[in-house]
């Protein structure tokens, strides 16, 4: 069979005059937008605007969820009641779905955003939390790190889960991300990025920070957005993706 991946990107990631991505061309590249929902980035007119660029352009829409944490771009470890998470993630989904449907679509699938999302790998309860929002707000699919409590929590309450991997993060031997602070957890070579997608889409494996292959079960490949040449890197990626027989594909 043909391998198929789908190709997803953190869009919308501005906030009134200041942007971060390149959201109009990386939206002629992906197939799925992962679109910040105004708690780590983004807000009403960012959300809208990138909302209609996606539909116009065939790329699925995804919710960003993510602690309520503009200042700290949703990477700084925080402590939220459950049920207080939970509001807040169906909040962000929310928020999203009004502009999604404007659009002439709507919200296809979840995704967590920084430290949440690095919580939820392992942290019951806050996974447990935010599969309460995502049912909060009607159920949708998740999108998220295999392995991880999140997904294994999110397929128990029958949601749909998807599971994702990273080229230009490192991997430690377990399979999870290495945490940002440590040296060598952003890969920047291009070439490398391009070559690690390569493997994560043919051959289910990636190598480790220290050397090893680790099998890596991913049906989305994320390309952040957010990263010196997203733009390029992204093509490149999709390029030999294709060239390789590869087919890329929106998984919602």
């Amino acid at each position: 069979m043909t391998p198929v991946i789908d190709l997803n990107a953190d869009l919308g990631e501005g906030f009134g005059r200041w942007r971060l991505t390149e959201d109009e061309h990386l939206l002629s590249v992906v197939t799925s937008a992962n679109v910040a929902c105004g708690f780590h980035a983004g807000d009403a007119a960012t959300m809208r605007r990138v909302c209609d660029l996606a539909v116009e352009r065939g790329v699925r829409i995804g919710a960003q969820v993510s602690y309520r944490d503009l200042a700290g771009f949703g990477r700084r470890a925080m402590d939220v009641p459950a049920a207080e998470l939970a509001a807040e993630v169906a909040y962000q989904i929310g928020a999203l779905e009004v502009f999604a449907r404007a659009a002439g679509a709507g919200v296809a699938y979840v995704k967590p955003h920084g430290a949440l999302y690095n919580r939820i790998v392992h942290d019951e309860e806050q996974a447990g939390a935010v599969v309460d929002g995502v049912l909060l707000a009607g159920g949708l699919p998740v999108l998220g790190l295999p392995g991880s409590r999140f997904l294994e929590v999110a397929a128990k309450a029958g949601l749909p889960v998807v599971a994702e991997a990273f080229a230009d993060r490192a991997y430690t031997d377990e399979g999870t991300l290495v945490p940002r602070a440590r040296e060598g957890a952003v890969v920047t070579d291009p070439s490398a990025v391009v070559e690690r997608s390569l493997g994560i889409a043919r051959d289910a494996e990636v190598t480790s920070l220290d050397g090893r292959r680790v099998a890596v079960q991913a049906r989305s490949l994320c390309l952040h957005g957010d990263t010196p040449g997203a733009v390029e890197l992204a093509r490149r990626v999709r390029a030999r993706l294709l060239e390789s027989g590869i087919r890329v594909a929106a998984f919602a």
